[in-house]
């Protein structure tokens, strides 16, 4: 059997978002929501390394395209 693949990061959101929402109803046995809670902590943890990575990358790109602008002209002055 082949394992599951890595959740994508709107999956993870949503599963988190339902979650959060049955655990603010306040109507879960407790057993059940301390699964829910560890569950949500490794769902945070994947979402924010996810952002974390993107983050990253956008900041590399705007390294890149800031680094490849060419020189800006000096302003002519008239004397």
């Amino acid at each position: 059997m082949t394992e599951p693949a890595e959740p994508t990061f709107e999956h993870a959101q949503a599963e988190l978002e339902q979650i959060v929402e049955r655990l603010e109803r306040g109507q879960v046995p407790l057993d059940e929501a301390l699964k829910l809670w560890e569950r949500g902590e490794e769902l945070y943890a994947f979402c924010r390394t996810m952002l974390d990575a993107a983050e990253g990358r956008v900041e590399e790109l705007a390294r890149r395209a800031e680094q490849s602008r060419p020189p800006a002209a000096a302003p002519a002055t008239d004397a």
